[in-house]
This record gives structure tokens, sequence and C-alpha cells, in this order.
């Protein structure tokens, strides 16, 4: 089967969202990046889904060159968003683990426990 021109147009959405991604994600704007990365969820597996029914694609070379500038910049996009969601996620895992060790005490030796500090500390 042939590429198909949609397929590389697919690639330019994807490319355009995760540049919106990257400003989303610099703005710390959770929200939106969540819904665009949704977006670019749902246009990888229509990607995928044509793969596996289309089977090996004949791409031609221009096409070809064209698809990995596109998946390189995809990829430079997600590496700039991880910079940005990265320490705010290692924020949220210490929120989420403090809050795990205080329930832990609170379950060993109640709620009228001592900090998790240590006695008088």
């Amino acid at each position: 089967m042939l590429w198909m021109p949609s397929q590389l147009a697919v690639y330019q959405q994807m490319s355009a969202l995760s540049a919106e991604m990257v400003e989303a994600a610099r703005q710390g704007d959770w929200d939106r990046l969540i819904r665009l990365e949704k977006s670019v969820a749902a246009l990888r597996d229509t990607l995928i889904a044509e793969d596996a029914a289309a089977g090996r694609d004949i791409v031609p070379p221009a096409e070809q060159e064209q698809k990995a500038r596109l998946i390189q910049r995809i990829l430079e996009d997600d590496a700039e968003i991880r910079r940005h969601t990265e320490p705010w996620m290692e924020k949220v895992r210490q929120f989420l683990g403090g809050n795990a060790r205080r329930r832990q005490v609170e379950l060993a030796y109640g709620a009228g426990a001592p900090p998790a500090g240590g006695i008088g500390g």
C-alpha cells in the first residue's frame, strides 16, 4: 500500500499540538497541557490504526524526510515539556509521600501520634 498524504498531515497536526504543549508547560497550564496531550494521543492512535490496517507502507523519500523532521521536532518538544513538568511532578510526589507517611503513623499509633519528626522534636 502507498503512503497516504493524510498521514503526513497527521504528523503536522501532532507537531503543531506538541508546540502548543510546550507553551502550556512553560505557563504551568496543566489542564490545557492535558487536553492537548489527549489530542496528540488520539492522532497517534489514528496513525497506529492506519499502519495496522495498511501493512507496510512505501513512503516517498521527500515525505520520509519531512516525517523524520516532524518526529524529531515532536521529540524535542517532549524534552522541553519534561523540563517543565518533572519539577512539578517531584513536588507532587513529595507531597503525596509525606501524606502517606503521616497516614502510616496515624494508623500505627492513632490520630494523636506525635509528629513524624519524633517525640518532642
